[in-house]
């Protein structure tokens, strides 16, 4: 919807000319199922006589008072914008409305419990999103006090930025239910999108935390009511006491805020969110059963991430989202940093290659990649920025910068960086002035090669040795794309890696320098014995795709398993994972990698990673006459590795999820189906609740059972976690009618939450024979333009890339595709920026097809 958008130039114009002072939200949380009353009192100054406008996506405006003079909301209202004209030097807004709850995981979203029918409410204001709860000039530089007074049922608990007041009670209710009225203290100046509200009969677990100003700081984590028995607070405090420790020790700055609460909440569609001082969290992370423990080291780095973003993004806050990528790098950043120096997850940098920089990679080669320092123009700019460049490529760049200028001096730079700009907002030149004078360093250059342009370097060695192997010469060449020539200077370590008497490899030299330019000799290494492998950007400092030379790439096949550590391992599982995917080495040479070797990594991120992956190749990138084949060997392959590791251990979990996703053949669903009836076992594996959906899933996607079993399994576990696997195992019914009944709920009819829609697209994609899709592609295409205009965007973007048919991986789709490119009009760009991206992954797998033939 064009109505929805703001444009970084009428941002800027009403900031000029606006200062806000204050909000008074008063809200009304009991007015039935559909709407909340929302009453805004907003204090500002301005340029006499000057007019504006205040964001407010409503349902019903019933007044609209500025300055005691009554506007007529048919005038000025549209919906989404209220007019404001012939301003004062000083002002008072007075909005009456009413707004809409959400399903969409955006503005305020309702929830209903299936297991007691009990209603909870949360927040997700970014970007643009405030305005969907209140009246707001909703734009990052205009930040102001907030006061919430929220009238709700007696029995909930609500929560928001400044810490609960003791509820007063209130009238009763219309239907005779007890209310009560919670009177919120003001909070410092924010900006709106991280203020927050979430309410309903909430429980917590309560703790504290000593701040390095002497002040103790409250700390709680709450669930719903039926999640309860499954929350694992004391390893969340326990993370939060260590992350609060290491900021405030790190940044020099005490804990902004007066309380920090976090709160796991149902259907939401990031992993978490910052508001200052009420995190709201996925609720995934409330594990029911057992889980990876990639999984639980994500859900330690998330919790960090969000509370670093409580000094960088709340305490001091971006101007206009054109920096974005610097307030979630840094937040990645330190997340990593503060795992490896200050929680037991000391091997989170190996975790960020695999997960974040693979992520980084991958982005970065897309056809609409772009800068780190991105330019946004508007707000659907933003909404489709929040990806791999913008958390992970910028977040290793970062970590090269940390390399450049030397851990304390970027620190040093920080702390100063705090110490000015507190409580207001900033733009990526403040931080650079307070590194360079910090460090000493020149960075404006830096910044223009790294920031200001896109795309990701290739760095292969070039060795030359004498018979005896000693090195007679040797350099790194650097290489870049034509779209995107821009050759950067690099601070990297080469590292020397042979194999002891025992078998293993391990390093024998590091060399740590820097590169620049398309050559670089390294005299150093002159003269040393070669070794058996040969690594680039040993310990990942750089940003940058690293190729093996030919000596080295056939060590790496054959002892790949035998490294002594995890980091130098995973670096060498992404070398070959780039080039199997540029299509330069067949993908079931790279299938075969990974099964001769992955039962002995020890990495949970990595086994995730690269299990993930298998299942990438296998679909996309095997040759179409290998695939049933290579799928149904690979299945066989994980289940027989499942068999013969450690029982209940992590990998022994991975390797039997990864055996239901892939499993083809007779004998391989026989086994599921074994299993969830329990006629047959795995030593060590648990076959809990949440084991269960997978293995129905997987036999449902097999024709193996139907909608009565799925119906069966929901019975008994009627929970959200069981609807929204019943709800992906229902799309992945292996019939024509079943296809076209999810196509109806998710395209048709749109009625879905975020989290149902999100788990039916899942399950309509899941199909052993892609004939099941080819009704759906021409109807795609016909369907995404309006999608796109009735949608939010979450449930759009989750429809477009979703439903794309990439399983269709033919030259037909991607000339359909470009068919539909064309005639796209100008202004759907974050349209075209999807659909470009859907392209692009075919045209790649086309490409590794075709080296895998």
């Amino acid at each position: 919807m064009p109505g929805l958008n703001l444009t970084r130039e009428e941002a800027a114009q009403r900031a000029a000319i606006l200062n806000v002072e204050s909000y008074n939200v008063t809200l009304d949380l009991t007015k039935g199922a559909t709407v909340f009353g929302s009453t805004t009192v907003v204090r500002f100054s301005a340029t006499a006589g000057s007019s504006t406008f205040i964001d407010a996506i409503t349902e019903t405006v019933h007044s609209v008072t500025l300055n005691g003079r009554q506007l007529d909301p048919a005038e000025v209202s549209d919906g989404v914008r209220i007019s404001l004209p012939a301003l004062e030097a000083d002002n008072e807004l007075t909005i009456v409305s009413d707004a809409p709850y959400m399903n969409t995981g955006e503005g305020l979203h309702r929830f209903v419990d299936p297991v007691d029918n009990e209603v909870y409410l949360y927040t997700q204001f970014e970007v643009p999103d405030s305005r969907r709860m209140f009246a707001v000039f909703e734009q990052p530089d205009l930040k102001a006090s907030f006061t919430f007074t929220i009238t709700a049922p007696a029995h909930w608990d609500v929560i928001s930025n400044s810490p609960t007041p003791a509820p007063e009670p209130a009238d009763a209710g219309e239907d005779g239910s007890a209310r009560s009225v919670w009177k919120f203290a003001p909070t410092p100046r924010l900006s709106s999108y991280v203020t927050a509200l979430i309410a309903g009969p909430y429980q917590s677990v309560r703790s504290e935390v000593t701040s390095s100003d002497g002040r103790t700081v409250p700390l709680g984590v709450f669930a719903r009511k039926s999640l309860m028995q499954y929350l694992d607070a004391d390893n969340i405090f326990e993370l939060t006491r260590q992350g609060f420790e290491f900021f405030e020790a790190q940044f020099g700055c005490p804990y902004p805020f007066e309380k920090y609460d976090q709160l796991f909440v149902p259907e939401f569609n990031a992993g978490a969110m910052e508001n200052a001082g009420a995190v709201t969290i996925l609720e995934g992370y409330v594990f029911r059963g057992k889980v990876t423990e990639a999984q639980v080291e994500r859900r330690a780095i998330t919790v960090l991430h969000e509370l670093a973003h409580m000094w960088f993004g709340d305490l001091v806050t971006m101007r206009w989202w054109n920096d974005l990528w610097l307030n979630e790098s840094f937040a990645e950043y330190m997340s990593h940093l503060a795992a490896v120096e200050n929680t037991e997850f000391d091997r989170a940098w190996t975790t960020f290659a695999s997960v974040e920089k693979s992520w980084a990679y991958r982005q970065d080669q897309l056809p609409t990649t772009h800068p780190i320092f991105a330019e946004i123009n508007d707000l659907q700019d933003v909404e489709v920025n929040f990806d791999g460049i913008t958390y992970a490529k910028g977040a290793s760049v970062l970590r090269q910068l940390v390399a450049w200028v030397g851990p304390e001096q970027f620190m040093s730079g920080v702390r100063a960086y705090f110490g000015k700009h507190a409580w207001s907002n900033t733009e990526l030149a403040d931080l650079m002035v307070e590194l360079e004078a910090a460090s000493g360093r020149d960075l404006d250059q830096w910044g223009r090669l790294w920031l200001e342009t896109a795309g990701v370097n290739t760095l292969s060695p070039a060795i030359d040795a004498d018979e005896a192997g000693t090195i007679t010469g040797f350099a790194i060449n650097q290489t870049a794309v034509d779209e995107h020539p821009t050759l950067r200077p690099h601070r990297l370590a080469v590292g020397f890696y042979s194999r002891t008497p025992e078998g293993k490899l391990e390093r024998t030299h590091r060399e740590e320098l820097d590169v620049d330019g398309p050559r670089t000799e390294v005299p150093e290494l002159v003269g040393l014995k070669r070794p058996d492998l040969v690594l680039l950007n040993d310990d990942d400092l750089a940003y940058a795709k690293v190729r093996l030379d030919p000596d080295s790439w056939a060590t790496a096949k054959e002892h790949l398993k035998d490294f002594a550590a995890s980091l130098p391992r995973t670096l060498v599982w992404g070398s070959a994972w780039d080039a199997a995917r540029d299509g330069e080495t067949p993908a079931r040479g790279y299938v075969d990698l990974i099964l001769a070797n992955i039962a002995h990594e020890t990495d949970s991120s990595v086994i995730l990673v690269q299990l993930r992956q298998l299942a990438t190749a296998l679909t996309y990138f095997v040759a179409e006459e290998h695939k049933l084949h290579s799928t149904t060997e690979a299945a066989g392959k994980l289940w027989d590795l499942a068999s013969q590791v450690e029982p209940g251990s992590d990998a022994q979990l991975q390797f039997a999820k990864s055996f239901a996703q892939l499993a083809r053949s007779g004998d391989q669903l026989d086994q599921i189906q074994a299993l969830l009836d329990g006629t047959d076992t795995l030593a060590g594996l648990t076959v809990d609740q949440d084991m269960r959906w997978e293995l129905l899933t997987a036999l449902v996607a097999g024709g193996r059972q139907g909608q009565e079993r799925i119906d069966e399994e929901l019975a008994r576990d009627n929970t959200s976690n069981g609807q929204n696997a019943a709800a992906q195992a229902k799309a992945a019914i292996p019939t024509p009618e079943a296809k076209a009944a999810a196509w109806d709920s998710i395209v048709v009819k749109g009625e879905l939450s975020n989290a149902l829609q999100a788990s039916a697209v899942a399950g309509f994609m899941r199909v052993a024979d892609t004939a099941l899709l080819e009704p759906y592609a021409g109807k795609y295409f016909d369907a995404v333009p309006g999608i796109v205009k009735e949608r939010t965007h979450a449930l759009a973007q989750q429809i477009v890339v979703g439903l794309y048919p990439a399983q269709l991986t033919t030259q037909a789709t991607v000339d359909r595709t470009d068919r539909f490119l064309a005639g796209l009009p100008e202004e759907s760009a974050a349209l075209r920026r999807m659909m470009l991206e859907n392209r692009d992954a075919v045209a790649r797998a086309l490409r590794a097809r075709a080296a895998d033939a």
